[in-house]
């Protein structure tokens, strides 16, 4: 038992690359955590972090010791989550972080049905377009969008939100409509994530316009509300104009063509999850399985 907490100190040293806030984060002073990390070397007969004044570094055959101890401190924690899980209902806090539009506009819709089924569950929710990183941060699970760079993390898909163009009847009655794809070039557009360059399919036919705008932003709500605003046509997922359409807030343009869903993912640091994670992103993928009636 005691290696097996040692194993899981080193863990939290070599993830904070320092011993101080690592010591911080587990409540131990740090000259103990040395102690216990220099304990952990003799035992297993090999040096496993190299420090210095201003860092601390793992040695080759700390990095491949790391690994092992992931895996192994992983499944006890797990192990030990689940105990108390399978006496009731998952519990626990939940670390989640994800994109501002996606936790506002699609999310929070879904969280009142959430918190009925699984009401020992308490959610901390982080909303920032920035990607945390999970480890030194001690993120349970990170929400994103699009195409994933390679990584040690592990990806979840959880879905692919349709897109659409969208427009304020003002701006339509005032520039007029696109008749096809080509005509956007002539019009204000808002530039999203996606860049000054759009992709429309239809009948199996492509076509890439270049864009212009007076307005961009990288956050999918923001885009949203500067189109209800009258101030140019936007690419945004259905599923938050639904309500506008209804509305008649917004009105669809070029609807026989389409443009690339988002892709959404879950991102996790293992694949050994708690059962309060587990049940979030089973929750996630089913309710986002379902289209909002318009």
């Amino acid at each position: 038992m005691e290696l097996l907490r040692d194993m899981a100190l080193f863990v939290q040293v070599a993830e904070m690359k320092s011993f101080s806030r690592a010591a911080e984060a587990l409540d131990m002073a740090a000259s103990s955590l040395s102690q216990r990390i220099s304990a952990l070397e003799k035992t297993v007969g090999l040096r496993l972090l190299n420090r210095t004044t201003r860092k601390v570094e793992l040695t080759a055959e700390g990095a491949g010791y790391l690994e092992r101890c992931r895996r192994i401190v992983d499944a006890a924690r797990t192990a030990h989550e689940e105990l108390g899980d399978n006496a009731g209902q998952p519990r626990g806090l939940l670390r989640v972080s994800l994109p501002t539009f996606f936790g506002l506009a699609v999310l929070g819709p879904m969280l009142p049905e959430f918190a009925r089924r699984y009401p020992e569950i308490r959610i901390d929710f982080d909303l920032s377009p920035r990607r945390a990183d999970l480890v030194a941060e001690g993120v349970d699970v990170a929400i994103r969008t699009g195409v994933l760079p390679d990584s040690a993390m592990v990806a979840r898909p959880i879905c692919s939100l349709p897109r659409g163009l969208y427009a304020a009847p003002a701006y339509l009655s005032q520039v007029g409509r696109p008749a096809k794809p080509e005509a956007l070039a002539q019009h204000e557009c808002i530039v999203g994530t996606g860049g000054a360059r759009w992709t429309l399919a239809r009948d199996g036919r492509q076509v890439e316009v270049a864009v212009r705008g007076r307005y961009s932003a990288n956050n999918a709500s923001m885009n949203r509300e500067l189109a209800l605003r009258g101030l140019g046509i936007a690419i945004l997922p259905r599923r938050i104009v639904h309500a506008e359409l209804r509305a008649g807030r917004l009105r669809e343009v070029l609807a026989p063509w389409s443009v690339p869903p988002t892709d959404i993912s879950a991102v996790t640091s293992t694949r050994l999850l708690p059962a309060r994670t587990r049940v979030f992103l089973d929750y996630l993928t089913e309710a986002l399985a379902v289209t909002p009636r318009r």
